[in-house]
């Protein structure tokens, strides 16, 4: 969650539709000690310490990037270091997803009805804790197409929220893979702490690093629409039943469509929410070899 320091914070929100946890990744600054998301608004942290002009340009110049039409409304505050505590854990109570999903801090208890499951979830520096409709979405769609028994891969997978409710739904194996080596740690720790085994496995890296022989009933990818794209032909191939992607606005649909129907897939529906997309992908024909 955050180091114990007597320093004062810097708090910054950006009120936007942006997604967090690629605004993270692209910010790439390890002295980024807490964020989370609130709506449409992005929660960062920095140590007053570690903190100038510069890094409020930096974060300006992303927000220009990411919107396209602009730089969404952005608030700095300085927060003593009490008021940084109490603010966190106020900020992110437990959430109930779809039907059965309960998604909660570790300092929040809820009562569970026989039929609700529960991953408890801190929000750290790696996106996931199902506040974000992108991945709401996927939760609420994994809770639909998991039968029993399927193996799964998580793409980008972050916390590793959307591999743990796999599991929890009713999964048998889930992989999560990611590039950020801060993601794969805590995806790891909160597996330990929601008593996963051998039977969920987080690897640090790109897909070209997986089993070539590894295939996937289920592929689940919540990334932004480039990054999509860029791995489409490889998404095909890893997932031998159905692929579900999501960190789309409602625009890109056409664009994305192309793209995996170039690589052999045709849309098997679409789910929205707060102006986001997600889309389910079924073979043409299988790839060879899986």
């Amino acid at each position: 969650m955050m180091s114990e320091r007597t320093l004062d914070w810097i708090e910054v929100q950006i009120h936007s539709l942006l997604d967090a946890g690629e605004m993270l990744g692209l910010l790439d600054d390890p002295h980024v000690q807490g964020a989370w998301q609130d709506g449409e608004t992005i929660h960062l942290y920095w140590p007053s310490d570690h903190w100038s002009p510069d890094r409020l340009h930096r974060i300006r110049d992303l927000c220009r990037q990411l919107a396209g039409t602009g730089v969404p409304d952005l608030s700095v505050n300085r927060l003593a270091h009490q008021d940084w505590n109490r603010l966190w854990a106020e900020s992110v109570k437990p959430l109930h997803v779809g039907r059965r999903l309960v998604i909660r801090p570790s300092w929040e208890s809820v009562h569970l009805e026989p039929h609700q499951i529960e991953i408890v979830l801190d929000p750290k520096q790696a996106f996931g804790t199902g506040h974000h409709a992108t991945t709401r979405l996927l939760l609420e769609w994994l809770e639909d197409v998991v039968q029993g028994g399927e193996t799964l891969l998580d793409v980008g997978t972050g916390s590793g929220i959307l591999a743990m409710a796999a599991l929890r739904l009713g999964a048998a194996r889930a992989v999560g893979i990611d590039h950020d080596p801060v993601a794969i740690e805590c995806a790891r720790e909160a597996a330990c702490v929601n008593g996963f085994g051998s039977e969920l496995v987080f690897q640090c890296g790109e897909m070209q690093d997986l089993d070539p022989s590894q295939s996937f009933q289920l592929v689940v990818a919540n990334l932004d629409q480039q990054t999509l794209s860029d791995l489409a032909e490889e998404l095909a191939c890893r997932s031998s039943n159905r692929l579900l992607v999501s960190g789309l606005l409602s625009e890109q649909e056409r664009e994305v469509v192309e793209v995996f129907g170039r690589a052999g897939l045709y849309p098997g529906g679409k789910r929205e929410a707060d102006g986001w997309l997600a889309m389910a992908f079924v073979h043409v024909q299988s790839c060879e070899g899986t």
